[in-house]
């Protein structure tokens, strides 16, 4: 049976149950992030895989991540996973589109992770007047000084909720490109630098189609990630209701961390190693998606940074210094869901992006890694 190094008190006790999302300390009671991963059948190669790495939690990034979760875990009932990798893409300095039904908690999500870093946060409440100068700023006439003045928009925040970003009209939602790709909007010819770390978080409804416009294929390779929410199991539900009848837990949140601790992790993050068969690995699977049949529009070698920084971003939250293929597996669904289009007769013959990524995943041969410890 393995043993954990709890994070907090530093005691070692026995992990007996692996499968699970996060441990418990027997001895301080605090949870301690374990490795995820995304299929059954490799749950069976976690012990080992714990025996040759670091265990988890005990670098400042892990740290960081492990108080971030759990502080959104407070407003947020029943939803590990989906926070998890919410910090995964903040930390991997991308970008979230969340797309789900109403009342998920989509937009608290936003708020608590703004809450819990203590960073500037707007929210931009997208409909289909919404014009470009609305989102970026515009130049206005000061009769005192008889010059244009540029008055900064919504953009210029450290963490922007767009609200229902497909009931923007496809001119309004461009002007969010430069600012998702360079960190940066030009405006009347004068480029302005977006104050780090800028993170984006847009939802959308995908069951409601009228006043509403798709977004561009090109605006959704911009997307580090897809995730949906989903409905709370019922015991969550409950808990969830016991809370907010005192008042919502929002309004209680503190910070639990500094913009400067997460630009350290951004930076860590872009420290771990990634082995050359993890990268070929990487490639072989975008390739793939490329080749295969059902797929009209494969990954393109965006999608392949973005599988490659998730999983260093995965690794550094579960306290590694490496990428292993297992992370890549994890993270590839949420990578790259979003990305690939299918071929109509695929469509027509009720062909899933999802099952065509399940295929690939499941086919694609996984390199052997050798065993290997450090820290970051």
């Amino acid at each position: 049976m393995p043993s954990i190094t709890c994070a907090y008190c530093g005691k070692p006790f026995a992990a007996v149950n692996l499968s699970e999302k996060n441990l418990v300390c027997p001895h301080c009671g605090s949870k301690n992030v374990v490795p995820l991963r995304q299929t059954a059948e490799v749950q069976a190669a976690v012990a080992q895989e714990l025996a040759a790495r670091r265990q988890p939690g005990d670098t400042p990034t892990a740290q960081i991540a492990a108080k971030l979760i759990a502080n959104i875990e407070k407003v947020i009932v029943g939803k590990y996973n989906e926070i998890l990798l919410t910090v995964m893409a903040y930390f991997a300095d991308g970008h979230v589109l969340l797309e789900d039904v109403p009342g998920v908690a989509k937009t608290m999500l936003a708020r608590a992770l703004s809450r819990s870093v203590g960073c500037d946060f707007k929210r931009l409440q997208c409909t289909p007047d919404l014009l470009p100068n609305d989102i970026t700023g515009s130049s206005i006439f000061n009769p005192k000084t008889t010059e244009f003045e540029f008055r900064p928009g919504p953009v210029f925040t450290q963490i922007l909720l767009a609200d229902e970003i497909n009931r923007a009209t496809p001119r309004a939602q461009a002007a969010l490109l430069e600012a998702m790709a360079e960190r940066k909007v030009t405006a009347d010819g004068v480029n302005y630098e977006l104050t780090p770390p800028f993170f984006l978080i847009a939802t959308q409804n995908p069951i409601d189609h009228e006043g509403t416009f798709p977004l561009p294929e090109a605006q959704l390779d911009r997307f580090l990630a897809r995730l949906s929410l989903g409905y709370p199991q019922f015991e969550n539900e409950v808990a969830m209701l016991h809370r907010l009848k005192a008042g919502h837990p929002i309004e209680a949140l503190e910070s639990v961390a500094t913009v400067e601790e997460i630009l350290t992790c951004q930076s860590a993050v872009r420290q771990i190693h990634a082995d050359e068969k993890v990268i070929r690995y990487i490639v072989q699977l975008i390739q793939a998606t490329r080749e295969h049949y059902d797929i009209r529009l494969g990954g393109s070698p965006r999608a392949s940074m973005s599988l490659l920084r998730c999983a260093q971003s995965v690794a550094a939250i579960q306290g590694f210094d490496f990428v292993t293929p297992d992370d890549v597996k994890y993270v590839a669904p949420f990578v790259l869901g979003h990305r690939l289009i299918l071929r109509p007769e695929s469509r027509l013959r009720k062909i899933t992006v999802q099952s065509v990524l399940e295929e690939i995943l499941k086919t694609a041969p996984v390199p052997q890694m050798e065993s290997t410890g450090g820290g970051q």
